[in-house]
């Protein structure tokens, strides 16, 4: 069912409400008629907050630039105190656990005036790039309802590439905002390390891969609320320099005459990259071509290295060993076996079989990969050119680990994460732009990763590649608008 809200950007939305055109309750209300018409087919928003939106739209509001504006946030990490908080966790569903407080992130959305209507789904802990959690059920993927919408912020990303809201919260460890938005046909961005914080509760994550942003429709909209969000918080472990001016002032700025690398196929050799995302590439490559940058085939070496997957999976072993743990000690149950999915526990006991000084010396090693990775951008590069993901969204179930084959699903994931998760390592900020649709209908994305504390160039050349080939008018066969 289209409104008259649906098809507007988080930006337009609050604009109508700062010219008094619109009452945030109208926005939200509309936003929840189109939840409950829609989300029945996507399974995307699954905690509703229906009742404290409207409530909170009804009241005095910060005077931030998205005031009134409907959003939804990822059900990981992101907490809102006393409302339901799960991490895709069955566990956590059956205690009907609520979180103590609000993250840092979160009361800086409600500062920038945007309203939570919902929590959207995630699979268990986020480790792996699909959307199918037991706890649950898949979310669907609204250009095709057999295909899964990415992961770990499939939820989000599902619910604004149908128009359930204009924006919504993500977070990406190993490529999790930006495989969903490639897979949904959105914007993507994921800022560099330290550019957001993961407190008050966690200073770091993933030995720092892991940082917060949104989903979007709009590389406008990505811009400011990267204004609203971004800086240190007390005991924040990192933290990215601080941008020349707000980001929103570099959407329609000129980029300058660009060196770009272009990738369209994996260094490694550990996977293969689909025909239709080389296209993909190579077409993003001639446009941005045409638009006066010089691009060739080149990319950092560092991409090549084999032992990048074997030091980096330690880490992510690690932590979801220490996560269990974690929910462990806060639930006051043991969580065995029974309490998670397969994948999880096997991750979980691969964990605990990493020692202290294993974890330290892939750890050191990451930090020398960083740095052999990192000097591409400062030998003469300002951008790298890849695919998002080497193959286009998978069919739902395809990454689902089983009680006989509990790997299956997470070492299925590799054509996904390739491309992106090098970045998350090194920190740098990362953006997938819609740019692609197979035959079939479903979205393929470009990313393009600057140096370090870059967002201000990747938002530029965003700007200026939205601008020349718009993606606002291309909708899913499940939408709102």
């Amino acid at each position: 069912m289209a409104d008259q809200f649906a098809d507007l950007d988080a930006t337009a939305q609050a604009e109508l409400v700062r010219r008094g055109q619109v009452t945030p309750l109208e926005l939200v209300d509309a936003a929840i008629a189109r939840i409950e018409n829609l989300n029945p087919q996507l399974n995307a928003v699954i905690i509703p907050l229906f009742e404290k939106a409207r409530h909170q739209a009804q009241a005095v509001l910060p005077d931030g630039p998205f005031r009134g504006v409907p959003f939804v946030i990822k059900d990981l990490t992101c907490t809102t105190g006393g409302d339901p908080y799960h991490a895709g966790m069955k566990l956590l569903k059956d205690l009907n656990w609520k979180a103590e407080h609000d993250s840092y992130l979160a009361a800086k959305f409600r500062n920038a005036g945007l309203i939570c209507v919902g929590r959207a789904n995630t699979p268990e802990l986020g480790p792996i790039p699909t959307t199918e959690p037991v706890s649950y059920g898949p979310t669907h993927n609204p250009w095709n309802l057999d295909h899964s919408p990415g992961g770990s912020s499939g939820g989000s990303a599902a619910s604004v590439a149908a128009r359930l809201v204009p924006l919504a919260h993500g977070n990406d460890g190993g490529g999790s905002i930006r495989i969903p938005a490639s897979s949904n046909g959105l914007v993507g961005l994921k800022p560099s390390r330290g550019r957001t914080s993961l407190g008050p509760d966690l200073s770091e994550s993933w030995n720092g891969a892991i940082i917060e942003h949104v989903i979007t429709q709009s590389v406008r909209d990505t811009a400011a609320v990267l204004d609203q969000v971004h800086g240190y918080m007390p005991g924040d472990m990192y933290c990215a320099p601080a941008p020349n001016r707000p980001y929103s002032e570099e959407v329609g700025g000129n980029p300058g005459r660009l060196r770009i690398g272009l990738l369209t196929h994996v260094p490694s050799g550990i996977a293969v990259v689909h025909p239709e995302c080389v296209r993909a590439t190579k077409a993003a490559a001639e446009l941005l071509a045409s638009l006066g940058h010089v691009v060739e085939e080149a990319y950092p070496p560092a991409l090549a290295e084999p032992e990048f997957q074997t030091a980096f999976g330690q880490v992510v072993t690690a932590w979801v060993a220490r996560d269990l743990a974690y929910w462990s000690s806060k639930t006051g149950k043991t969580i065995g076996p029974a309490d998670v999915e397969p994948h999880t526990w096997t991750l979980a006991e691969m964990g605990r079989t990493v020692s202290v000084t294993q974890y330290l010396e892939a750890s050191a090693w990451l930090q020398g990969w960083i740095r052999r990775n990192e000097s591409w951008w400062h030998n003469g590069f300002d951008l790298l050119l890849t695919p998002t993901m080497a193959e286009p969204p998978v069919r739902l179930g395809e990454m689902v680990g089983t009680a006989a084959d509990p790997m299956r699903g997470f070492l299925r994931s590799t054509s996904y994460v390739v491309f992106t998760a090098p970045f998350n390592v090194s920190g740098q900020p990362g953006i997938s732009l819609p740019l692609h649709w197979t035959p079939e209908g479903l979205p393929v994305g470009v990313q393009l990763v600057a140096a370090y504390g870059r967002e201000d160039l990747l938002i530029r050349v965003a700007s200026q590649v939205e601008q020349a080939q718009p993606w606002a008018g291309r909708k899913p066969k499940v939408c709102a608008a």
